[in-house]
């Protein structure tokens, strides 16, 4: 059977249009099967029925015109029930329905599987036979195969509108939503754009030449059109982002150096290979050794790669450029790996969204992404995305969402939230001085997490009150190597001084899991268990002490330093930490510098933290809480895989009972304590926290005006009998919906905005 099944995959995926790929599935099965019928049901969602839509061995005059209601006859249980049922006497069967229309009169057999794509019940894929019998486990096992590989086929087509067949009244295109993960916030309406690579390595072939050096310089040719292209590109961004986010383009600049890429190219070329299969065989070497490690950012290099040998190759066979006359005016750009070099070639004013089919939200293109504030989607599964050129789309940066086709009704309602953004945006900046106090005068100081130096600006247009996370392992994202010393300093100087004399908290570098550096591999089967956070830079305590002392050194005459040690799970880690810390402000002293010890604290993003938090606390300054990776960890759900994002519950049960333990276990040892994670710059989740006694709350910039209103405009007496109802439920979306009910009750709905629940 997995032969036959892999060859009708196959078949299907070679299909034209979904029409033909329904026709291939029942004919093939039927065949398969050794059975005399075949069919598909798809469920018409708007009507309600099931309409048949491909048969062998019925009357094909049916076919588009058969329909059941969803309750009736086998086919309706089937779908009611969402499981397989098998029966070897269909007629006694007191659901059967007869349709004379169909011819089915004779067959007493039936087995009949549901077709689900994600929860979602698309139809019914039925066999059937005139004798009686019983189908076997093994075909029953293999029908419910060729359901799931089907109901891909469908989502796929429903994005194309070939799904019109099913209420042929129709003129519209059907509204289709696709999910991924969110890679900038913001919402865009606009017309798809689908971006390919320059030029296809995978179809160069291998030649030998005899002229070596004229190979050469047609290499080198190639190589500096691909430079200047790459320089022009990234000046096109430059007004729109600040140098350590243009730093971005040259990482590929530095890639097509003579010592990298570039020499192993003419290293194959000596040895009498062609340019354009010199190029593919060590790009494809590269491509290769990437793709196979497991961690998402080490993987995202192979695009970038790619996306470098393609203009390479291109600059080789002399492909012109792309014609900005075809980018329409309201561009939502659109690629299987969106790249910034992709990024560049769209005018900046024409962009309105950013949808890459894979991905994640550490990826470049993300990075630059929430630098200019375009809204994005990262790996949007199942989209189709070659075929979704010039379509109307919508791109929902909140909940990691596209829409595609959508109809006036979701428009319109996209559209209102885009114009309330904006208006909201102006609303609140009336806020930009004002503390966060309760009606009841409680104070709860809002601050921000940054990585660039956009995000610091925007911190400081927006009222931020200090940094409550500063993500250190950006500046080595953007490198080809460890910065050394004194450019750390540099760079911790910059954020220091822009908020003194508000504190600023560094992260210690936080490498694995998510997010690597392409010259410190690491290649492990299960990244987000592995050797990450402290547990990397205790083990190289050589770039632990530069980084700690470049800290140190940026901090004096400012002395509003505060550093964090990521993904503790022991006191261990902790004490060996503080020992390294104090002997690298002991160095820094001796070299001259006149520097205060800063205050040291924790990051709670593991469960063992959870319950050691009277422990930890004793040891540091202060606790900060990575509501982000402790609510992964909670629930055991990776957070950047859009398949099983609905899992990632922020106001689940579980979470909230910890989130509130560790306040209560810090303030019982005289700790303050803070979250730094994206529940704190949740409308709803900022209120629970007040609640419970957290003493600061740090977000993206975005979000801390719309926070520092509502708390604003609620009493902590109020949050506080609000956090003692929710404790008391038991599902997390009981809970959200019960937040966002209490506040708009309050006059908040306006701000809570259009994906709060999510957290």
């Amino acid at each position: 059977m997995l032969d036959i099944l892999r060859r009708i995959v196959q078949e299907v995926s070679i299909a034209t249009d979904l029409s033909h790929a329904l026709r291939v599935v029942v004919a093939r099965i039927r065949e398969a099967m050794a059975t005399e019928v075949c069919s598909v049901y798809l469920l018409d969602a708007d009507s309600g029925r099931y309409v048949l839509m491909a048969t062998e061995g019925l009357k094909q005059e049916a076919v588009g015109r058969v329909s059941l209601s969803s309750s009736q006859g086998l086919v309706g249980l089937v779908g009611s029930r969402a499981e397989p049922i098998n029966i070897n006497d269909a007629p006694s069967h007191p659901k059967f329905h007869f349709l004379s229309e169909t011819g089915e009169d004779p067959f007493q057999s039936f087995l009949g599987v549901p077709i689900i794509h994600n929860k979602r019940l698309m139809g019914v894929l039925v066999v059937q036979q005139r004798d009686s019998r019983q189908f076997d486990a093994g075909e029953e096992a293999f029908l419910v195969t060729m359901s799931a590989q089907l109901a891909g086929v469908i989502a796929h087509a429903e994005a194309t509108g070939n799904i019109l067949e099913l209420s042929p009244a129709k003129t519209e295109r059907k509204t289709t939503r696709f999910n991924g993960a969110p890679g900038a916030a913001g919402v865009g309406l606009g017309t798809g754009y689908v971006m390919m690579p320059a030029a296809d390595l995978a179809s160069v072939v291998d030649k030998q030449i005899d002229d070596i050096d004229a190979e050469l310089e047609r290499f080198e040719c190639a190589l500096e059109g691909a430079r200047t292209e790459i320089r022009r590109l990234g000046a096109q961004l430059s007004s729109e982002l600040r140098p350590e986010e243009m730093a971005l383009f040259d990482v590929y600049i530095n890639m097509l150096d003579d010592n990298a890429l570039g020499a192993e190219v003419s290293a194959r070329i000596r040895d009498g290979q062609w340019a354009p299969g010199a190029l593919r065989q060590v790009v494809m070497q590269y491509v290769g050794h990437f793709q196979l490690m497991e961690d998402v950012y080490l993987r995202e290099r192979a695009t970038d790669i790619l996306d470098l040998g393609a203009r390479i190759l291109a600059q080789l066979q002399g492909v012109g450029e792309r014609s900005e006359d075809d980018i329409p005016d309201d561009c939502i750009l659109v690629s299987e790996e969106l790249t910034p070099g992709m990024l560049g070639e769209v005018p900046p004013n024409k962009l309105r969204g950013l949808v890459s089919v894979k991905g994640s939200s550490n990826s470049h293109v993300a990075i630059l992404a929430r630098a200019m504030g375009i809204p994005t989607v990262m790996g949007v599964v199942d989209l189709p995305y070659t075929q979704v050129n010039g379509k109307d789309l919508i791109v929902d940066g909140y909940r990691g969402l596209l829409i595609s086709s959508p109809d006036q009704e979701i428009r319109e309602q996209y559209q209102d939230i885009y114009e309330e953004e904006l208006a909201l945006q102006e609303d609140l900046e009336v806020l930009r001085d004002e503390p966060a106090v309760t009606t009841d005068g409680h104070r709860i100081p809002l601050w921000v997490n940054t990585g660039l130096l956009t995000d610091a600006l925007r911190s400081l247009d927006r009222g931020a009150e200090g940094v409550g996370l500063y993500r250190t392992e950006v500046p080595f994202m953007m490198k080809d190597r460890f910065p050394s010393e004194s450019e750390q300093q540099q760079i911790y100087r910059q954020q220091l001084e822009m908020f003194a004399p508000a504190p600023v908290t560094m992260r210690t570098l936080d490498v694995g899991g998510d997010k690597a550096l392409t010259y410190f591999p690491i290649n492990e089967a299960n990244p987000f268990l592995g050797w990450r956070g402290v547990r990397v830079t205790l083990d190289h305590p050589e770039i632990f002490l530069v980084q700690v002392r470049a800290m140190m050194k940026a901090s004096q005459g400012l002395n509003n330093l505060r550093i964090m040690l990521p993904m503790i799970s022991s006191v261990n880690e902790v004490d060996e930490a503080l020992h390294l810390i104090y002997r690298a402000h002991a160095e820094v002293i001796e070299e001259g510098f006149d520097v205060e010890m800063p205050q040291v604290g924790v990051m709670i993003e593991v469960p063992s933290a959870v319950f050691q938090i009277r422990d930890l606390g004793l040891r540091v300054d202060f606790l900060s809480v990575g509501s982000n990776d402790l609510t992964q960890y909670l629930l055991a759900v990776d957070r950047n895989n859009p398949r099983v994002a609905e899992l990632y519950q922020a106001f689940h049960p579980a979470v909230l009972t910890a989130l509130k333990l560790i306040a209560d276990g810090a303030h019982e040892v005289g700790k303050p304590v803070s979250v730094c994670g994206e529940l704190a710059g949740n409308p709803l989740g900022s209120v629970l926290l007040m609640a419970m006694g957290y003493d600061m709350l740090s977000m993206n910039a975005t979000n801390l005006p719309k926070v520092k209103s509502i708390i604003r405009g609620v009493s902590r007496e109020w949050a506080q009998r609000l956090l003692d109802q929710v404790m008391q439920i038991e599902s997390a979306h009981v809970i959200a919906a019960m937040v966002q009910l209490a506040l708009e009750k309050e006059g908040f709905g306006r701000i809570i905005g259009p994906a709060s629940g999510r957290g």
